[in-house]
């Protein structure tokens, strides 16, 4: 680990745009049309339990990062195995994500410039700020949290402005039953964006404030849960749910729609800006935890040396990791949620969390039976 901290408010600022990031570009929750806006608010709410799980093995290993405490649990051989397999499963989802954000930049704005060339300028720029290190990491976010606030504040004014929100489209709102909207929730939408959360494990050691991290990751949680909420909701309100499902980018296309007064309109901007936005930060928080895990597995002593071949591999998969952005997407929604989330961020932690109570509760059985022994040998004297 490199010697940095960041702040409680520089923490939550991470993990809100690191939910918002490619969960903006897609109708998330989609299949549950009119409701899908309460499918995101039960995940949220499941997402917070996932945090409780990652929050309980923090308070075990307070001073390590992920790939650190699974050997202290599993053991030195089997811990550098599921270390160097959370290492690749983070590279694997900057890798997707880069993708997202490549091919939505091409689509959007450059449709003549490879895709190879797109994503490398992206992963540049990444692998600058991961070499600077996690409080620089911290302190940008920081700066795209104010801007992308003004940001959706403008963008919503001027849609109650422009007088395109129909509140009709929202209904019914129970068109299919709350069991269904549950196992949409918990079989889909927890993962994507909710369950990500694991990659902080690796960056919670960092928190200067460690006692204040279960209100932090809480209000992150819940006020990214919230945001992306009301966005669907807006998206529905204004484009209908049958726009909305069709259409490869919501947002975008509620963006293109706004027209105030005849002549303000092609607000395209405001869609590049956020794309920019999302795409960094999560980009940046899942290559660096890749770099910092590889350093400390091969016990690299300056990681910021591993960010350039890190970067390097994260950029080729992330072109060879589907052969068109229609099936990357098909893989997105229906493979990598059961297959490779489901064991990352549910299955492995609570085994590992199990594993660290008893381990810690013999620990502690046996120091007070050593306290205790003592305790009788000075009564005895």
């Amino acid at each position: 680990m490199e010697k940095a901290k960041i702040s409680g408010y520089q923490l939550f600022v991470l993990i809100f745009l690191f939910e918002m990031g490619s969960a903006l570009l897609v109708p998330l929750a989609g299949e549950a049309k009119q409701g899908a806006w309460l499918v995101i608010l039960i995940a949220t709410i499941g997402g917070i339990l996932l945090f409780f799980v990652y929050y309980a093995l923090f308070r075990y290993y307070p001073d390590q990062i992920l790939t650190e405490f699974v050997r202290s649990i599993l053991g030195n051989f089997f811990g550098r195995i599921v270390a160097f397999l959370y290492i690749l499963y983070f590279m694997y989802l900057a890798a997707r994500v880069l993708r997202d954000f490549g091919e939505t930049l091409l689509t959007f704005a450059y449709p003549h410039v490879p895709l190879f060339f797109a994503n490398a300028a992206f992963i540049l720029v990444v692998i600058y700020t991961v070499r600077k290190g996690v409080e620089v990491l911290a302190r940008t976010g920081e700066l795209f949290f104010v801007l992308e606030n003004l940001l959706y504040i403008t963008f919503f004014i001027l849609i109650i402005v422009s007088g395109m929100i129909h509140m009709n489209n929202l209904k019914p709102v129970l068109e299919i039953s709350v069991v269904e909207m549950g196992k949409m929730a918990f079989s889909k939408t927890i993962f994507f964006p909710f369950g990500e959360l694991i990659v902080f494990l690796m960056i919670f050691p960092y928190l200067n404030e460690p006692q204040r991290l279960k209100k932090i990751g809480v209000a992150g949680l819940a006020a990214s849960g919230i945001f992306l909420s009301f966005t669907m909701a807006l998206n529905i309100a204004v484009l209908g749910v049958d726009l909305t499902l069709r259409s490869q980018y919501p947002l975008l296309t509620l963006i293109q729609s706004i027209e105030v007064a005849g002549f303000l309109e092609r607000l395209d901007v405001y869609f590049l800006l956020k794309l920019m936005i999302g795409g960094f930060i999560k980009i940046t928080v899942f290559t660096y935890v890749a770099v910092l895990g590889t350093a400390n597995v091969f016990n690299v002593k300056q990681s910021s040396r591993l960010a350039y071949p890190v970067g390097i591999v994260i950029l080729l998969v992330s072109i060879v990791i589907a052969s068109s952005y229609t099936e990357h997407i098909h893989e997105g929604l229906e493979a990598v949620p059961i297959y490779i989330h489901l064991p990352f961020q549910v299955i492995i932690p609570l085994l590992l969390l199990i594993i660290a109570f008893f381990k810690n509760r013999r620990k502690t059985n046996k120091h007070q039976q050593h306290t205790a022994e003592l305790e009788g040998g000075v009564d005895n004297k």
